[in-house]
């Protein structure tokens, strides 16, 4: 919640005195140049960048490989053209750490670990989590070797498979 206030209080408010004083240095429609000016420049590098990482993207795909990293970083792409695009120095500098391709390759290993940790923390066992203990929203803990025990009028689903594994050419279900 204190990210989201100072995201959505204090940065307009900082912006504001921020483009006040530039203006009040260099002149109002110098400012507003300077604004606009940045918003085309960084909307170029979005592009240029954003491009570069779909063709990654699609080059890893074509390996059969997860392209998790161009994810993220497709992702830091999008949050760096909302910044930019908006009005201000502020979000204007911390668009730009996120186009150039060093310091969003920083950030996007930096939030693919958080994610990392959240998805797979330490000490998940029975008992963690927040549906009960042992629960998990579908009612039992998803690591659980117990069988689940049937309720009445629960569907039992029976099937066979068959194991292709050893014979798929492209290594895809391995």
């Amino acid at each position: 919640m204190r990210v989201l206030f100072l995201l959505f209080a204090l940065l307009p408010i900082l912006e504001i005195a921020l483009l006040i004083n530039v203006g009040s240095v260099i002149g109002g429609w110098n400012t507003v140049g300077l604004v606009i000016l940045s918003a085309f420049i960084g909307a170029y590098f979005v592009k240029r960048e954003g491009i570069n990482t779909l063709q990654t993207a699609q080059q890893k795909m074509q390996r059969n490989e997860v392209p998790g990293k161009e994810l993220v970083e497709g992702l830091m792409l999008v949050i760096a053209g909302v910044l930019l695009v908006t009005p201000g120095f502020i979000t204007d500098i911390f668009g730009f750490l996120l186009v150039m391709p060093g310091s969003r390759q920083f950030f996007a290993s930096q939030v693919s670990k958080h994610m990392k940790m959240r998805v797979v923390a330490p000490g998940m066992g029975a008992g963690a989590g927040g549906f009960g203990h042992g629960q998990s929203p579908f009612g039992q803990h998803p690591f659980d070797e117990r069988p689940r025990s049937h309720q009445s009028g629960d569907d039992v689903i029976e099937g066979e498979y068959t194991d292709h594994t050893t014979n798929d050419p492209d290594k895809r279900l391995k």
